[in-house]
């Protein structure tokens, strides 16, 4: 068995409108393996499934873990700051509120963060030290 995450599911208020939004910052949701109920869209090497805040806390289990927000923030690493940049751009004009504005880091790389109407942080960053493969994946050094 390998340590691999396959699919991370974000518990969502509204799923066809949180749907929306994704498809809106240019995922595309996978019109065979969805349903009313749930979107899955591929992302790289891993799956984004949204599905219904309370159905995914009674589908677990967990409604005495679950009282909000995790601490959780997903991450888009691009090619280059002005990928940050424009990937920024597209979640403002997806519905997305920016946390913070893209800029330098003090780790010598360039992020910005925003949340979604669910209130999710993402962080878009452009890291020189982790290169991208061709399909968009990290290649962490050793």
């Amino acid at each position: 068995m390998s340590n691999t995450i396959s699919l991370i599911t974000l518990g969502v208020a509204d799923v066809a409108k949180s749907t929306d939004f994704c498809e809106r910052l240019g995922f595309v949701r996978s019109k065979k393996a969805s349903q009313a109920a749930i979107s899955f869209f591929q992302a790289g090497p891993v799956v984004l499934a949204l599905f219904g805040r309370e159905a995914l806390k009674d589908d677990g289990q967990a409604d005495k873990l679950w009282s909000g927000n995790g601490g959780i923030a997903l991450a888009q690493n691009v090619s280059s700051e002005a990928e940050v940049d424009a990937m920024m751009a597209k979640a403002e004009a997806a519905g997305a509120k920016i946390l913070k504005p893209a800029a330098k880091t003090f780790w010598g790389g360039y992020d910005g963060y925003f949340s979604d109407e669910d209130g999710h942080v993402w962080e878009v960053a452009f890291n020189p030290f982790w290169p991208l493969d061709d399909d968009g994946r990290i290649n962490l050094p050793d």
